[in-house]
């Protein structure tokens, strides 16, 4: 086992990878920005470095930098959390020359993976069924004839794109030429290349993924699967497993497809197959996440495994302690995603955190570097918290969530509490029918429900009210088809993608009326 580890990454990860390695007896190091100075992860590590200024490229993108600190510290490995440098192979090259373990899987699997083309080609070789789409890169002169096969809605995705950033929806050939020309700017500054791809858009799926572990002995397992099917702009926001609209069979068959394609490729250490499951049942392979998942404490919850430990365990060369047949899934469990934006308008929110409240008690656990003091700032797009909470049945686990919510509190920043409240306390959600468009819908009835608290009977300038309303929440969720030039001309400025997004809203919401939906529906001001 290694006797020094160092965590290139902050936040809430960083102080969770720094937990497991305290279990194991490994010290730590930290590294981080002038803006992070005085973050928890920085307080909890054994030793902490300065990276640079406040700006990712500058801290947790400085690939050299991280790799200087680990060497003059005498780090054995390197654990790059999610996000930054996670999959980004040449870092994990340049660690193996420097004979620094890159805890995760080996360079060549996540370039091979990191190319949504080359993965889709990989996972039909192994036999997996993909999502109808272009087999290489789309040049501009064949675009037209390649969207008119595939047909209508259709996706426009960035090749080397991850995290939801990248995909645009299109419903005629007239968007074609004026989308592409967006995204490849959009992928270009994002990414470092502008290639793109089309995949037909499928309408109601559920997104499904599923968990796996391999040594470098040859021994990979599953540990089962996760819905995240609510999500907003293609990110996710709730997580559950098991995924309970799926059959025997179709969890069966997500399970045996993930294994398939991880030998295929000879992937070691955690990483996650994810899927697109449609009404009709049918499944599609959708990317392979190279990485440890932001929602990896779900699994944990149902497993009793801890992820971050096996992984450490795993690089430092040692073999799963455990077959398939030992792992057993207990219960239900289900993640929020608590972000620093107005739950309202979801306009992202910056500022000091003065005081905070997090629930606790049995069965639910809280993955957050919360501190009086911590500052959110727009640097880094900024996961808050994640709140876990576990049940022995799916509705346990729903209503135990439910009312974490309702204890938690934050003062200082607006958060998306009280919208993640309205989703998990949705009919749809409690029936599990839920797919990934259902988040508009869920916003709008929320909207609708909570003015028809405020004002009975409905007049005739109520229900116009209820409409705007809905209108403002499907609006709010479509704003990304309708800003993505917005998007990529501030990038290329340099601005942050949380900035960008800050600035989207403020425009969309200029478009709509000053003030949030429930001011605007209330008449007040």
């Amino acid at each position: 086992m290694f006797s020094k580890v160092l965590i290139a990454n902050r936040g809430e990860i960083a102080c969770r990878i720094i937990r497991a390695c305290q279990k194991l007896g490994i010290k730590t190091v930290a590294v981080y920005s002038e803006a992070d100075q005085d973050t928890l992860h920085v307080r909890m590590a054994d030793e902490a470095y300065l990276l640079g200024g406040a700006s990712p490229h500058e801290s947790y993108l400085n690939a050299s930098r991280i790799i200087s600190i680990a060497q003059m510290s005498g780090a054995e490995a390197i654990h790059p959390g999610y996000g930054f440098l996670s999959q980004n192979p040449a870092f994990a090259r340049a660690c193996q020359s420097e004979d620094i373990r890159f805890i995760g899987p080996y360079a060549y699997v996540m370039e091979n993976m990191g190319d949504k083309v080359k993965a889709k080609n990989l996972a039909r070789k192994a036999g997996l069924p993909v999502l109808p789409g272009t087999d290489e890169a789309v040049a501009d002169s064949s675009a037209t004839a390649a969207a008119w096969e595939l047909g209508f809605p259709l996706m426009v995705k960035a090749a080397q794109g991850g995290g939801g950033i990248g995909i645009r929806i299109i419903n005629s050939l007239d968007e074609l030429k004026s989308v592409m020309q967006q995204q490849r700017t959009l992928a270009s500054r994002a990414f470092g290349s502008s290639q793109l791809y089309f995949e037909r858009y499928m309408q109601g799926a559920s997104h499904i993924e599923v968990q796996v572990l391999g040594d470098e002995h040859g021994n990979l397992v599953h540990l089962f699967e996760r819905d995240c099917s609510i999500q907003r702009r293609n990110q996710k926001i709730l997580e559950e497993s098991p995924a309970a609209k799926l059959t025997p069979e179709q969890r069966s068959r997500l399970w045996e497809y993930a294994l398939r394609l991880a030998r295929r490729i000879g992937y070691t250490n955690a990483g996650t197959v994810e899927f697109l499951v449609s009404q009709e049942g049918n499944i599609y392979f959708l990317e392979m996440n190279t990485r440890l998942q932001v929602e990896h404490g779900v699994t944990e919850m149902v497993t009793g495994l801890d992820l971050v430990e096996l992984q450490l365990r795993v690089a430092a060369g040692e073999p799963l302690p455990f077959t398939q047949s030992d792992i057993h899934a207990r219960g239900h469990a289900i993640e929020a995603r608590i972000y620093p934006e107005d739950p309202e308008t979801f306009i992202p929110s910056a500022g000091i955190i003065h005081s905070f409240r997090q629930p606790a008690g049995k069965h639910i656990r809280v993955d957050s570097a919360l501190i009086p003091g911590y500052q959110v700032s727009t640097y880094y797009e900024s996961l808050l918290a994640k709140l876990i909470c576990w049940g022995e049945t799916r509705e346990e686990a729903r209503k135990r969530l439910s009312g974490a919510l309702d204890m938690f509190r934050i003062e200082g920043v607006k958060c998306n509490i009280p919208a993640l409240k309205g989703v998990v306390d949705h009919t749809s959600f409690i029936d599990g029918t839920y797919h990934t468009g259902s988040l508009s819908s869920m916003i709008a009835d929320t909207a609708r429900r909570d003015i028809e608290d405020e004002a009975h009977p409905l007049s005739e300038n109520g229900r116009k009210e209820k409409e705007l309303a809905a209108a403002i929440g499907v609006a709010l969720m479509l704003s990304t088809n309708a800003h993505s030039e917005l998007d990529a001309s501030l990038q290329s400025k340099g601005a942050s993608p949380w900035k960008t997004y800050g600035l989207r809203e403020q425009m969309l919401s200029r478009k709509l009326g000053s003030g949030s939906w429930r001011q605007r529906a209330s008449g007040s001001r």
